[in-house]
């Protein structure tokens, strides 16, 4: 009984997938930053309840790990609305019943965008991350399961952890040397007392200086 009516409360959906690419989320305390692995989040082309078009699915780790998701697909499932559009940057959640309507039988095309089913999520953490311009990534990086938009938690006073800003930033994990890879400005983080911090390029340098350029 509790099953149906938890079933009751949740939108369904139905379409082709065009995206898959990492859930994570960013919490910033000035110089300080920490990202939370949740899961993956799925752009679908299709319905959702009474409307049509594009529409960001999250998904867990173990959902991915099951259906291996990648672009071409075409599934269904069902998904709560999120509670906090600060803290995710997919509308749609808590997702269950997912069904695999359509595979996809082809190899996915040479990138860059790469577009084949995203590895679990401790190969995203071991590889780290570089900035990715917000232009450059709404343009061309959208697909690509290197890609990644993360909801932003900033602790603007970390002696009053309850004075939060929230924004989104863009970053890839790709090859350093994608031909599509564009930084943009460095990132900006406010501090308490009016103090700013500025992530500059050593910072992306840092993370990702066991890679190589293919890599």
């Amino acid at each position: 009984m509790a099953r149906m009516k938890a079933d009751m409360e949740k939108v369904a959906w139905l379409g082709r997938l065009v995206a898959v690419q990492p859930r994570i989320r960013l919490t910033r305390s000035f110089n300080e930053r920490h990202h939370s692995y949740q899961g993956y989040v799925l752009r679908v082309d299709g319905t959702c309840g009474d409307e049509t078009g594009e529409f960001l699915i999250a998904v867990g780790k173990a959902a991915h790990e099951r259906h291996q998701f990648r672009v071409g697909m075409e599934l269904s499932g069902l998904s709560v609305p999120v509670d906090d559009p600060r803290l995710e940057t997919a509308g749609y959640y808590k997702t269950s019943r997912i069904s695999i309507e359509k595979n996809v039988e082809d190899a996915p095309p040479e990138g860059p965008p790469f577009l084949g089913v995203p590895p679990d999520l401790s190969t995203y953490r071991e590889r780290g991350h570089r900035r990715l311009d917000t232009r450059t990534y709404s343009a061309r990086c959208t697909s690509c399961i290197w890609g990644c938009r993360m909801p932003v938690e900033i602790i603007v006073d970390h002696w009053n952890p309850s004075k939060k800003r929230y924004r989104s930033e863009t970053f890839c994990y790709g090859p350093k040397s994608c031909p599509l890879y564009k930084a943009g400005a460095t990132r900006k983080v406010p501090g308490r007392r009016g103090m700013t911090w500025e992530e500059e390029d050593w910072v992306d340098e840092d993370a990702t200086s066991h890679r190589g350029p293919d890599d």
